[in-house]
């Protein structure tokens, strides 16, 4: 029954999880805060700060000791720079403290991993949001597919930067950027930035009313490329994974359209959608099982790391 601990830290969260066999046994972690925004050098500066005392507090849940740990995995990328190399550092070492193997992660296939693991998906279409990656995944021969994608910012970044602009509701049309299987959320989030001050002083609407329109845009936009993907792949099941999935009117969104497909709709709640430890640990256990390391030499990092461009060795 090997145990894998997981360090995460590719973004504004510090995450430490340790798995065994499918079982969470710890996942702490600490989210650097500071508004608007996060720098990637102020970002690694907290996550140096806090690893080794978040590190602890995984052990002392779990209940085990280094040399219970069989595997050290760690977020090898996508993210920001500072904070990936901040985090394979530390787990650089403790790999060589503890005598230990070490995995360098992908970062998507580990939240796709850790959905799979919680929700008992099968086979699903995986629709990956978050604030740095809008993408939408099926597996096939040994790979994770992206058939669509943004081709700007993610969807967590456009709405998070619409609501720094203004401090059930009416709709208010705005554009609505779908390419193919790809979307783009540039375009919106410009137009809205730019006509949000005009519309609130003539009256047109209110800011609830465009806080309401952009969710339900872009949300429309994920929705379809979804769709098209089941339809394409003949599935029957959508993962939503990510930090936006868990916001509960995708879920609800999401669902109508499964409903209307025959579909089922399978998402996690904030302790799995949001970054964290465990899922890193989650892909690192299915890769460890499966006979893969990664050698020191090869321990690095890359913020561009994507999804399809890892060999799926643990799956038929």
């Amino acid at each position: 029954m090997p145990v894998v601990i997981g360090f995460e830290g590719s973004a504004n969260k510090i995450g430490i999880g340790i798995i065994r066999d499918g079982e969470v046994l710890s996942n702490p972690r600490r989210t650097y805060i500071t508004p608007p925004g996060f720098m990637p050098s102020d970002t690694a500066r907290h996550h140096r700060a806090v690893i080794l005392t978040v590190l602890k507090e995984a052990l002392e849940q779990a209940g085990l000791k280094p040399a219970d740990i069989d595997c050290v995995a760690y977020t090898k990328g996508p993210g920001m720079g500072a904070p990936l190399v901040t985090v394979a550092l530390v787990a650089r070492t403790v790999a060589q403290l503890w005598g230990t193997p070490l995995l360098g992660v992908n970062h998507c296939i580990g939240h796709i991993e850790m959905g799979r693991l919680i929700t008992r998906a099968d086979n699903p279409t995986v629709l990956y949001v978050s604030g740095g990656n809008t993408q939408v995944i099926a597996y096939s021969q040994r790979r994770y597919r992206i058939f669509g994608e943004t081709i700007d910012i993610a969807v967590g970044n456009c709405l998070d930067r619409f609501a720094r602009v203004i401090k059930r509701k009416s709709f208010v049309e705005l554009p609505y950027t779908v390419k193919g299987m790809d979307v783009s959320f540039s375009g919106i989030l410009s137009y809205i930035e730019d006509m949000s001050h005009k519309m609130l002083s003539s009256g047109q609407c209110t800011e609830e009313d465009l806080c309401f329109s952009l969710q339900e845009t872009v949300f429309s936009m994920l929705v379809e490329i979804t769709e098209r993907a089941m339809a394409h792949c003949g599935s029957q099941e959508v993962l939503i994974v990510g930090g936006v999935g868990c916001n509960l009117r995708l879920q609800e969104m999401m669902g109508v359209m499964c409903k209307e497909r025959g579909a089922k709709l399978f998402a996690t709640d904030e302790r799995f959608c949001i970054d964290n430890g465990a899922m890193i640990a989650q892909a690192g256990w299915e890769m460890f099982r499966s006979g893969q390391i990664t050698e020191l030499e090869d321990s690095w990092i890359t913020q561009r790391y994507r999804t399809d461009a890892v060999e799926v060795t643990w799956r038929d």
